[in-house]
């Protein structure tokens, strides 16, 4: 005898918020009755479609079982937060329908990915063998498509996906034409959908959310922590304006700059050298060190709150020291850099070479007896014996 069960996921609870009732529903009877409720009570929800889908999955099993096999059908719902909420529920209600009926297989029938992301949590408990999606057939005609748009308009749960990168399309595209020099903005465009497609493509986005996620519980986990990721926001907005000042600004001034920063370069003249990459170089240097403040600071706040949480493994501090190795190595590369482009070309010393590369060598000695302590500190604290095994 098999025991098989037939599963439909409702992820976002619209069978408790719009008919009421709680999850999980067991047997066809009770499946029916919550497929006419949300009927009733919401025409347009295509959790319906899959909830009839489901009892038609299950009428057609049992009508080829042969007696012997058993077959369920059940309904799990989730929560309106979609996320680690509503899986938790609908996790905590498959154990249920397990204890219960106790299937051998399992068939989900969903309407569409939303619900489907739920499957993990199905084949870690039971074994699935089929996948059903359920499509209902609708006119292809201009009115039906703009009807789609506008319901998903309506939709908090696609209106972000919708509206926001359309605005911020007209924003740019807006912004490009009204103000000097905006060409740049328009040009930006295909650079970052382009970026958008690729961070897509290799499946940034979650590292971006666990990162947001991080970020919004810094600003929430204290007051040094939020003072410490405000202080980062501000870095960037000023290394981008130290950006848009090189690239506008006079050639003179950018002359002065490189002659009194860097005391050995003699000569250096923006006109007759590679304008554009001398341009670069310039800005980047003049804006190291608000990206490395940007830097310092949100990594900081992150190791507050890792602090505060208890969690505090010390990484915040090998990733400080990694800054300033990366910082101390950039200022000498763009030291012999410009020296190459103002003619004279960087003369290889012992002493020149020494003046320009000690600080990178003392930051990398630094950053390697950082990262050995800490290392040798977090090896200590696993193995101080509150993991082992002291017998049954």
């Amino acid at each position: 005898m098999v025991r098989t069960l037939v599963i439909t996921i409702d992820r976002d609870n619209d069978l408790g918020v719009k008919a009421g009732i709680r999850g999980p529903v067991i047997g066809r009877k009770a499946t029916l009755t919550a497929a006419l409720k949300l009927g009733i009570a919401d025409p347009e929800e295509s959790d319906t479609n899959a909830i009839l889908g489901a009892l038609h999955h299950h009428d057609r099993l049992s009508e080829r079982n042969d007696g012997e096999d058993e077959i369920e059908i059940a309904i799990l719902t989730g929560d309106v937060r979609v996320g680690p909420r509503s899986d938790r529920a609908i996790a905590s209600q498959l154990d249920e329908v397990i204890q219960e009926f106790q299937p051998d297989t399992a068939v989900l029938v969903t309407d569409g990915a939303d619900d489907e992301a739920s499957l993990p949590i199905l084949t870690s408990r039971v074994r699935v063998d089929h996948v059903e999606k359920i499509i209902v057939r609708q006119s292809k005609g201009i009115e039906s498509t703009y009807y789609y748009v506008a319901k998903a308009i309506e939709d908090p749960r696609w209106r972000a996906r919708l509206l926001v990168p359309a605005a911020l399309f007209l924003i740019i595209f807006g912004l490009g034409l009204i103000l000097p020099n905006g060409a740049v903005l328009i040009g930006a465009m295909p650079l970052i959908i382009g970026i958008w497609i690729l961070a897509k493509g290799l499946g940034w986005e979650h590292q971006l959310e666990r990162l947001m996620i991080d970020m919004r519980e810094s600003a929430t986990g204290g007051i040094w922590s939020s003072l410490l990721w405000g202080l980062s926001i501000v870095s960037v907005l000023f290394s981008i304006l130290t950006f848009y000042s090189v690239f506008y600004g006079d050639p003179t001034e950018l002359n002065a700059y490189v002659l009194d920063s860097f005391v050995r370069i003699d000569n250096f003249d923006l006109d007759e050298v590679n304008r554009d990459f001398a341009v670069w170089v310039i800005a980047i240097d003049q804006a190291l060190t608000w990206i490395l403040v940007a830097t310092f600071s949100f990594v900081l706040s992150l190791g507050v709150l890792r602090w505060k949480e208890g969690s505090f493994t010390g990484q915040s501090l090998i990733l400080v020291g990694l800054g300033a190795v990366v910082y101390s190595i950039t200022k000498a590369v763009i030291e012999v850099a410009l020296a190459e482009l103002g003619g004279e070309g960087y003369d290889i010393t012992a002493g020149n070479v020494s003046d320009t590369w000690f600080f990178p060598i003392i930051a990398i000695v630094f950053y390697y007896l950082l990262k050995t302590a800490i290392d040798s500190v977090t090896a200590e604290t696993d193995d101080d014996g509150s993991n082992r095994y002291w017998g049954i």
